[in-house]
């Protein structure tokens, strides 16, 4: 009999391929054990839809909403796959509604539960403001407090909890990390404040579906601990030589300071998370993310992690999506229902 698993953020960039491979049958061609209940604020949404023709339950509810979330999680639940959205509430009510949801869990006896994770920042910068980015550390101030409780494999009525780290989409090549400007000649040219030598932990959607369902799959191995996971660590020059020999097309890295690449978005100065009218801004809170790339205080065991999946590379990636350096700021479901405020590109400024 299937066992279910209970996804917040079910109609999210992440969320889609994620119930796509936990429903998809297991490698040996049998039936996938677990069925999918996917919590959703509007259940008539197109990407609530698309969950509901893959085979997914739908329940109406926000993941800040205790009562949708018991909801959520009662009837026999197994697991509890959980991506918040900073982008929506901010850190604080983030970091609040974590503790509230593990706290539910163990009001229904949820066995498994994963946390969908950015790596803490702050802490893997000796808290320095400089690391300040809020939907980073929302997820890992809550994920520092997951790896220090016990994991009780033994015990069958208590909850695992696995930390899943992931990181920047490779989809946010049509977004944040796409070419600034194409000039008249086809060229591209990408740009950003990190250098030649800082390094972006890219994971492919895929990927990320991939390694969440193998997680459910082996709880006696990726339980109380941490998982972090990239499908290719890149630099930005590493990124335009992948897009030349995936594309064909001429394209150009020009690297900028953080108040160079920054006077060409318009806007910027606008609230990051669209509930939080006296947050902090857009250009404060990606100084922050960048700023962890450039200095490179984020790692992955790629050894490690091939030994498990063989991940998907930046120029595979490239040629599946056919990704042509344009962009399509329709990845994040906030942006799509503009809850979260678009920056503009001002390209006269490069």
């Amino acid at each position: 009999m299937s066992k279910i698993i209970a996804v917040i953020g079910a109609t999210g960039a992440q969320g889609l391929p994620v119930v796509r491979h936990l429903l998809s049958p297991s490698e040996d061609g049998t039936p996938s054990p677990w069925k999918v209940r996917a919590l959703t604020r509007n259940t008539r949404h197109r990407r609530a839809l698309e969950l509901q023709e893959l085979g997914a339950e739908l329940v109406q509810g926000s993941f800040t909403d205790s009562d949708a979330i018991h909801r959520l999680f009662e009837g026999g639940v197994y697991g509890a796959y959980v991506n918040t959205d900073g982008f929506t509430v901010g850190i604080a009510a983030e970091t609040t509604a974590a503790f509230q949801i593990w706290e539910i869990a163990q009001v229904h006896h949820i066995r498994h539960f994963v946390w969908s994770n950015l790596d803490y920042a702050l802490r893997l910068g000796g808290y320095s403001p400089v690391y300040s980015v809020d939907h980073y550390n929302g997820k890992g101030r809550f994920a520092h407090y997951l790896e220090g409780l016990p994991n009780p494999i033994d015990q069958p009525s208590e909850t695992l909890w696995t930390v899943y780290t992931n990181g920047p989409y490779m989809d946010m090549l049509q977004a944040i990390f796409a070419p600034f400007k194409i000039q008249k000649d086809g060229t591209r040219i990408f740009a950003a404040p990190i250098g030649d030598e800082g390094v972006i932990p890219l994971i492919a959607l895929d990927d990320l579906g991939w390694w969440a369902r193998y997680i459910f799959d082996h709880p006696e191995t990726m339980t109380g601990k941490n998982i972090e996971i990239a499908s290719q660590p890149s630099t930005y020059p590493e990124i335009v030589e992948a897009f030349k020999v995936a594309t064909g097309l001429p394209a150009v890295y020009k690297p900028m300071t953080m108040d160079e690449y920054f006077t060409m978005w318009n806007r910027s100065n606008v609230p990051v998370a669209s509930e939080v009218p006296d947050g902090k801004t857009w250009e404060e809170n990606f100084r922050a993310f960048f700023a962890m790339w450039r200095d490179r205080i984020v790692h992955r065991d790629m050894d490690w992690i091939r030994s498990i999946h063989e991940p998907t590379t930046l120029e595979k990636w490239m040629k599946d999506n056919k990704y042509t350096g344009r962009r399509n700021m329709q990845l994040l479901k906030g942006v799509e229902d503009f809850k979260s405020q678009q920056t503009q590109v001002n390209k006269a400024k490069l």
